[in-house]
């Protein structure tokens, strides 16, 4: 007879994952499991930061495993720089998201650029963000505060896709069309805080496409605010080679049909 055995599921929640039991899976399976796997050094590092953040946040009690990880790697593992991250995060979720997400109505000025997409995976299971800079102008209406909004809910919709066994996601960010109208540095920055630290350690790899020279004036003023983690996961692609370089990494019946495939894309708030 087969033991149970603790299998980690991503809620629909992006930064919520719950437990539940299921028997005993094949070989495929537990392949497709390996980002949820916790050894037992991180498995100790939880429990204390658990226990130091529960003091200051005892509601914290809650939160899984996965998520607690999540802030431990992208701290590289120190107890105490992870569990000011992880504190800041509780806080800024229950104050900035009360309602525990945003609708539609909520960022209207934002959607109606039509910028973010959603369609496919990649090789690795992860599914795919399409962002089209080119279509990105600042919000003189909503102003930076609907754009936090709108990161926050295409990330939440994004990050709710990510199944079974994985934790993250990958993003391709097409610059083609870009100019100076679409520069937003404070925008960008506001953006790229959101993500590196209320959504750690969520992008799997970042595929930048059809970046046009005058966008590396903007790059240089942003770059500094990339964190050693997320460079890492910046890749640069030559037009020449796009098409090459993507289907290294996403399947042709998973790649967007914009690059080749046969993936239509699907705006993030359908």
């Amino acid at each position: 007879m087969e033991k149970d055995k603790k299998i980690l599921v991503p809620d629909n929640n992006s930064n919520s994952i719950h437990i539940m039991k299921e028997k005993n899976k094949g070989s495929a399976e537990k392949c497709n499991q390996e980002d949820t796997i916790i050894s037992s050094h991180e498995s100790e590092k939880i429990r204390h930061m658990r226990a130091q953040v529960e003091k200051q946040e005892p509601s914290s009690k809650d939160v899984d495993d996965l998520t607690m990880r999540r802030f431990l790697r992208a701290r590289d593992l120190d107890i105490d720089k992870a569990s000011t991250m992880f504190l800041k995060y509780f806080k800024w979720r229950q104050t900035f998201v009360p309602n525990g997400s945003f609708s539609k109505s909520e960022v209207p000025n934002e959607i109606a650029h039509n910028k973010v997409f959603i369609q496919g995976e990649d090789k690795q299971g992860r599914p795919i963000a399409v962002l089209y800079g080119g279509r990105h102008i600042q919000n003189k209406i909503g102003g930076v505060d609907e754009l936090r909004r709108f990161v926050v809910f295409a990330l939440d919709r994004l990050c709710s896709r990510i199944p079974q066994g994985k934790e993250k996601f990958m993003a391709i960010i097409d610059l083609g069309g870009w100019g100076y109208s679409n520069s937003d540095v404070r925008g960008y920055l506001a953006a790229l805080s959101i993500l590196q630290d209320y959504y750690p350690e969520r992008l799997g790899k970042v595929f930048m496409v059809h970046v046009p020279y005058i966008f590396m004036t903007v790059w240089k003023v942003i770059y500094p605010f990339i964190d050693n983690n997320t460079k890492k996961k910046i890749v640069f692609v030559d037009d020449k080679r796009l098409r090459s370089t993507l289907i290294e990494a996403i399947d042709e019946s998973q790649l967007p049909d914009v690059y080749g495939g046969k993936m239509s894309l699907i705006p993030v708030h359908n």
